[in-house]
């Protein structure tokens, strides 16, 4: 493959990636989470960043491809560890405790709190979640990536 083919094929990559959150959102009726829409920034750079190098062809625009998708891919990761709770989320989606709250203060709480938890496993195949899933294509999209910078060496 060519390395525009490669750059395009990546960019699509993250477009699939979008549109199967998408699929999900209003399809599926699976909102998204904080720590979701943190997971699609990238990949919406991602796909500029390969329509920008269609008509530009700088090399530098691929190394930033790279870094949009392996920034997605970590959200993903942070995002698996939230859910399976080997860590804390942000604390405008997760879950925290009630001890010590007064009336007024767990009120305000629950009335303040997002609707979509980061903390809770929506979907999952094969055992991994939609973060997971993110995560593992998304460093395959690095590679490629990688590969279509090495072929402008």
């Amino acid at each position: 493959m060519t390395q525009k083919q490669l750059v395009l094929l990546a960019a699509a990559g993250s477009a699939a990636l979008m549109m199967g959150a998408l699929g999900f959102q209003y399809i599926g009726e699976l909102p998204p989470c904080k720590l979701c829409y943190w997971q699609r920034y990238p990949h919406i750079a991602a796909i500029a960043i390969g329509a920008l190098f269609a008509f530009i062809g700088a090399r530098i625009l691929i190394a930033l491809g790279a870094i949009a998708a392996f920034a997605t891919g970590a959200v993903g990761i942070y995002h698996t560890g939230v859910e399976k709770g080997w860590w804390e989320g942000p604390t405008t989606c997760t879950s925290g405790s009630i001890e010590g709250l007064s009336t007024d203060d767990l009120l305000n709480q629950i009335m303040g709190a997002p609707l979509i938890r980061c903390d809770e496993i929506a979907w999952q195949f094969m055992g991994l979640s939609m973060a997971s899933w993110n995560a593992v294509i998304s460093f395959g999209l690095v590679a490629i990536w990688i590969v279509a910078y090495r072929k402008s060496a």
